[in-house]
């Protein structure tokens, strides 16, 4: 079972991991390390116009203090506003369209992009599913085969869904029988889905249709399924429009939606979200319920068996977080945090649910332990060791029985099966390490390569490196550094530091195409894991929560400290990047220390934090943040908020805001105002702009087309305003 997340994105999202390629010391495009040669400003900054953009005349009071908000106008989305982004856009695009070697970029992107790309498989109705991008495709395609050595058939192509691919699968769900499958669809980017219905024999798609579904997966029983969805939005706003009153439902195929049968809600919390999952064996209903993004959250059950039976608390507070396995006859395998801040893994009887009655199954360790599977009759559980994989397979007595060999020091995942499957599929991915799957015979212990990608760049030529920084206050902070081997330390490398910082969620070694065009043209990649994360469990998530959240932006000005310190860059090579609460650490970055850093990219980030929890899923992240609604919060949360901390007159780094029009997780006003007031207060000297896509959202399922030529910005903004010109001596 698996509880769908509130939380923040650290960036795209797809079926699988679509980011692959590796290089050569010497690659396709001529450059070495020491070729970082000045090159003109393309339209200079001094002499960009950028767009009138109107202010209104309103204020807040916040226990006193008058805060005024000129781009309030801006969150509401009326053609007014439109009008404003595409004169952003404009501008924006005319700067890129003129820097010389954008185009380059975008081919030899376009050129490393285009391999196939493959998803671990895995079994349903004893026929073999797995994803599959032939290259440039704009979503992945599911394709089926009976066996492993069996021709793969299609058996759903979202490329179809649209004519653009900005309509992606989100979910995907087989009834217990492999009858029916259910799926999900998002336009977009947004985070609303839609579900349809597919017999599996047939591919014939049924009249079943289920809207105004979000966050939520088809759990199923019997012939139907449970799902969690808001009611239907106001039309006007509905990608700004606070979400509350969560309910679940239960959709029988065939029946319309009309008359699916509400089996839970809460009148009394409008502020609370509800996951159903069903044990694989479809006895139990587990609820998980959450008050925000923090991972806390309440369970409660209901036994399926008995039809008389309701839906009761097992845990019923907010205090520690419970993830449930699934079930072992009438007990259930949860893994939780509860006086353990690393995990563990208990067995609870819901009847009788208090912890004196739990049995620790596989206790803390010194590692985070980040999930665990229940697959041909084995807990395998995945933990984290200053940020990388290790896997142990245990019996579901707790007994440890074998430890899971991997390639490198590297992030693994997958593991995902069901109890009587004899072999199950992971991929193992790191920096210079394209996602490669591999086949795990349960019985013999024994991980042999399946498959991997065929990449056209050669990887051996880089190498990783785990450094540990001191932060402000004396904590010591990992940070992985990826470069060239034989790099010299002298002081003027192109250095991309990017990072997070919040919600619990850990960064770890994966690769990236993206990443790969910077890498093979000498520049360094930085990755610190920085509070606020997940990476050493809850006490390290809880270091940079409210009211801590200052100790996330000293840790990320640390790591940029040590990189200049230790010889690998200086504050004209050097640009800083983050997305979602990643994009509020760059913000927070900036405008705190302007000076340290060439080049900023915050990208859909929540910048306004005095209003973040009035939009869509945004009172989630208050557990996180806290809120301007407490006077002791609102007086922290002024003291960080990008948008409320530009100064008149101050140079700052060279920004290029990155947003996009359907984005309902974090709203794009964020963004809007953000820039409006930068480039309003901002000296000149920099560029200050924004750019807007359309038709897409905070990442998930955006279109190949649209990530390849959002990566080219990106690294053209970055090797112009850094005076670099990949590509001089071609």
């Amino acid at each position: 079972m698996k509880k769908t997340s509130l939380l923040l994105l650290t960036g795209s999202i797809a079926a699988f991991s679509a980011c692959k390629s590796s290089q050569t010391e010497t690659t396709a495009s001529g450059m070495n390390e020491e070729n970082t040669a000045t090159v003109a400003a393309a339209p200079a900054a001094q002499t960009l116009k950028y767009p009138e953009t109107k202010k209104v005349d309103h204020t807040d009071d916040y226990f006193g203090t008058t805060v005024a908000d000129p781009y309030r106008w801006q969150e509401t989305h009326e053609e007014e506003l439109d009008q404003w982004i595409a004169a952003q856009n404009k501008v924006t695009q005319s700067y890129l369209g003129s820097i010389e070697f954008r185009n380059k970029i975008k081919d030899r992107l376009t050129q490393i992009w285009n391999y196939p790309k493959f998803g671990a498989p895995f079994k349903k109705g004893g026929k073999y599913y797995f994803y599959k991008n032939d290259g440039l495709q704009n979503q992945s395609v599911l394709y089926v085969q009976n066996s492993l050595e069996g021709e793969p058939q299609v058996f759903l192509d979202p490329n179809k869904f649209s004519t653009d691919g900005t309509v992606a699968l989100t979910a995907l769900a087989f009834s217990k029988d492999a009858k029916y499958v259910a799926y999900g669809t998002a336009s977009g980017g947004s985070d609303w889905n839609t579900y349809s219905v597919m017999e599996v024999a047939t591919g014939k798609k049924l009249d079943d249709q289920v809207e105004w579904v979000k966050f939520s997966g088809p759990s199923w029983y019997k012939d139907g399924f449970f799902y969690s969805r808001y009611d239907a939005p106001t039309e006007g706003n509905k990608l700004a429009n606070k979400n509350e009153y969560h309910k679940v439902y239960y959709h029988k195929v065939g029946t319309s939606q009309s008359q699916d049968q509400l089996v839970y809600e809460d009148k009394q919390h409008a502020l609370r979200n509800f996951y159903g999952g069903t044990t694989e064996d479809e006895r139990f209903l587990v609820l998980s319920a959450s008050e925000g993004a923090s991972g806390a959250n309440a369970l409660y059950y209901r036994d399926l068996t008995d039809p008389k039976s309701t839906i009761k608390p097992i845990i019923d507070n907010f205090e520690s977080e419970y993830d449930v396995v699934d079930n072992l006859g009438d007990k259930l395998l949860v893994r939780t945090n509860k006086n353990a801040p690393r995990y563990r893994l208990v067995l609870i009887d819901p009847k009788k649910p208090q912890e004196s009655n739990w049995k620790v199954v596989v206790p803390e360790t010194d590692n985070v332990m980040n999930g665990v599977s229940f697959v041909g009759g084995r807990l395998i559980a995945s933990y984290m060791k200053d940020a990388a994989s290790e896997v142990v397979v245990f019996d579901t007595n707790g007994k440890r029985l074998n430890h899971v060999e991997l390639p490198a020091i590297g992030t693994v995942a997958g593991f995902n099966g069901e109890r009587n499957d004899k072999e199950v599929f992971f991929t193992f991915t790191s920096f210079t390490y394209p996602t490669t799957i591999y086949r795990y015979d349960i019985a013999s212990n024994k991980a042999s390569l399946f498959r991997k990608s065929d990449v056209d760049i050669n990887t051996d030529g880089y190498e990783t490196k785990q450094i540990f920084y001191t932060s402000k206050d004396g904590t010591k902070v990992p940070m992985f550094i990826v470069h060239k081997k034989g790099l010299k330390l002298d002081g003027n490398k192109p250095t991309y530091l990017y990072a997070y910082g919040g919600f619990n969620i850990s960064l770890t070694p994966s690769f990236s195409i993206s990443n790969m065009l910077w890498l093979e043209n000498g520049g360094v990649y930085a990755l610190p894991n920085l509070r606020g994360g997940g990476e050493y469990g809850e006490a390290w998530h809880k270091a940079g929560m409210t009211p801590n959240k200052q100790n996330v932006f000293d840790d990320f000005i640390g790591a940029a400290e040590y990189l200049i310190k230790e010889g690998y860059t200086s504050s004209e090579k050097l640009a800083v990047a983050g997305g979602s609460n990643g994009g509020l650490l760059v913000g927070a970055f900036m405008t705190q220390r302007p000076e340290l850093a060439k080049v900023a990219l915050p990208a859909v980030g929540v910048m306004d934090m005095l209003r973040f929890h009035k939009f869509t899923i945004g009172w989630a992240w208050v557990p996180e943040y806290g809120s301007s609604d407490s006077e002791a919060q609102f007086k922290n949360l002024y003291t960080f908020s990008p948008l409320h901390n530009i100064k008149e007159g101050v140079k700052y780094p060279a920004t290029l805001v990155k947003t996009a029009d359907h984005d309902d997780r974090v709203v794009p006003a964020h963004s809007f105002k953000f820039i409006s007031e930068l480039q309003a207060k901002g000296a000149p000297g920099n560029p200050y702009l924004i750019r807007v896509d359309v038709r897409a959202g905070h990442g998930a399922g955006k279109p190949t087309a649209l990530v390849i030529q959002e990566a080219a910005d990106t690294w053209s903004f970055v090797y112009q305003n850094m005076g670099v010109n990949p590509y001089l001596n071609q």
